[in-house]
């Protein structure tokens, strides 16, 4: 085998440094980006009171079927089936259903999965006609649910 001279790479230290360095940049201009696009994303000064200082990625206590900013409220519903009523116990979920007169006509969902809080003894006198049930909803869909009540027979499913 021949003698081969040794081989030298000149600048090798500097381009290593000068590597280094662009990297550098690029992971300071990559931060850069970032934060500015989090503050932009983030919560703004005075548009919620307090839940607008709370950082979004923090664990809150409030319970999972109620949004921020939105208020539950109690609202009553009387149901067409007594019987339907019976199987339903504080804490199941529901959704509300109404349909026409006599059963007939198209049906529409007027609340999903809403949480029953209270099952009312029912009542003595079969005139009434059903039975009420307490729900927790927002207040928009309580006075939905008041509307369909008054002009429609109302139904549960549970979820």
């Amino acid at each position: 085998m021949p003698h081969f001279a040794p081989v030298r790479v000149r600048g090798g230290r500097r381009a290593l440094h000068r590597l280094v360095a662009h990297r550098r940049r690029a992971l300071a201009a990559g931060l850069a980006v970032t934060a500015a696009a989090l503050v932009a994303a983030g919560p703004h000064p005075g548009a919620g009171g307090q839940d607008a200082r709370r950082a979004r990625g923090h664990p809150v206590a409030d319970p999972v079927g109620e949004r921020h900013g939105t208020r539950l409220v109690a609202a009553p519903v009387r149901i067409a089936d007594a019987g339907t009523v019976r199987l339903l116990r504080p804490g199941d979920r529901v959704d509300v259903v109404a349909t026409g007169e006599g059963g007939a006509g198209d049906t529409s969902v007027i609340a999903r999965g809403v949480r029953v809080t209270k099952v009312p003894e029912p009542e003595a006198d079969p005139a009434a006609g059903g039975a009420l049930v307490v729900v927790s909803v927002p207040r928009a869909t309580a006075h939905r649910l008041v509307g369909a009540g008054t002009t429609e027979r109302l139904a549960v499913t549970l979820c």
